[in-house]
Parts: structure tokens; C-alpha cells; sequence
């Protein structure tokens, strides 16, 4: 793995309705896409947007696009195709002509959730925010956890991660 990986990419979030917005929240996700990225060899700018909302904001979203009418704690939308997970597994990288950028993808993130299960986990606010922040970037690498073997993976990925992050 290259450790010496030091690329700015860009994440921008975005906040619906009065989520929870702790004065660190927008650093921490972007320290965690970012360690993310780091950790997977990304050797490329990329795009990722971030949105904090709801329950009912992000039923929404599951509604319209997974045709699932319950809250979840977070969705990803790839931009990219992969074969396998992980970045040596993309496809076809469609780079933005204008800006030369790689639009990785988006994630939707429920406040409520990150609330609900910080307490219950015993975490702070700030470290669940980051895992699942870390998990949906993942997603977005083309990790997924369709079987045992796969949520084992991005399990002890994800733990790794949020250990280099600091949390």
C-alpha cells in the first residue's frame, strides 16, 4: 500500500432542515472520505458529496431510489463501475472535461441515526459520524456487504480506517 498518497479531493456537504451540525461534523467527514481514499491508494482527484438530513429526508431518498420506505442510517450513489471493490477495481473512470475531476459519488447521511446509534454503541456523535462516513465511502469503492465474507471485509476495513482517522 502507497503511504505516501497526498491528494486534495473534493467533498462538499450539505445540510437539509436543522440536522445536527456539530462545528467539527463537516471536518470529520472530510477527514474520513479522505482517509478513505488514502487508505485505498487513490491516485486521482475525486468528487464526493455529502448530504446530513433526517430520517424522514433520507426515507425519501430510499423510497425514490432503492424502493425501500424505511429510514437507514446511510446511502451511497456510485458514479463509478467496478469489477471488484476497491479503486484497482474501476472500470471505465468518467472524468469530469470541465474540471478534470473524478466524480466518485454521492452519500446521504441521517442525523437522527448517527444520534441513535452513537448512544447505543457508546460512541460519541464525532466517531459514528466518521464510521459511517468511512462505510459509505466504501460503498462508493464498490465494496458492498451482499454476503458474510463481503461485511467482513468492509467491517474490518471500516475499523481501520477510523483507527488512522483518530477516532
Amino acid at each position: 500500500m502507497t503511504q505516501g498518497i497526498s491528494i486534495k479531493h473534493i467533498i462538499n456537504v450539505k445540510y437539509s432542515r436543522g440536522e445536527l451540525r456539530p462545528p467539527e461534523c463537516r471536518d470529520i467527514i472530510k477527514r474520513a472520505v479522505c482517509e478513505t481514499l488514502r487508505n485505498e491508494t487513490v491516485d486521482t482527484v475525486c468528487v464526493v458529496n455529502v448530504l446530513i438530513t433526517d430520517d424522514k429526508g433520507i426515507q425519501k431518498y430510499n423510497r425514490n431510489y432503492r424502493n425501500i420506505d424505511s429510514a437507514t442510517d446511510v446511502l451511497s450513489f456510485p458514479m463509478q463501475e467496478f469489477k471488484h471493490a476497491g479503486w484497482n477495481g474501476c472500470v471505465l473512470m468518467e472524468i469530469d472535461k470541465d474540471t478534470g475531476f473524478l466524480p466518485l459519488g454521492d452519500i446521504v447521511i441521517s442525523s437522527e441515526s448517527v444520534s441513535k446509534q452513537a448512544a447505543s454503541y457508546g460512541n460519541s456523535v464525532s466517531e459514528e459520524m466518521a464510521y459511517l462516513t468511512i462505510h459509505s465511502t466504501l460503498h462508493l469503492l464498490g465494496y458492498d456487504h451482499a454476503d458474510e465474507t463481503n461485511e467482513k471485509l468492509m467491517h474490518s476495513k471500516s475499523k481501520s480506517i477510523i483507527q488512522k482517522t483518530g477516532f
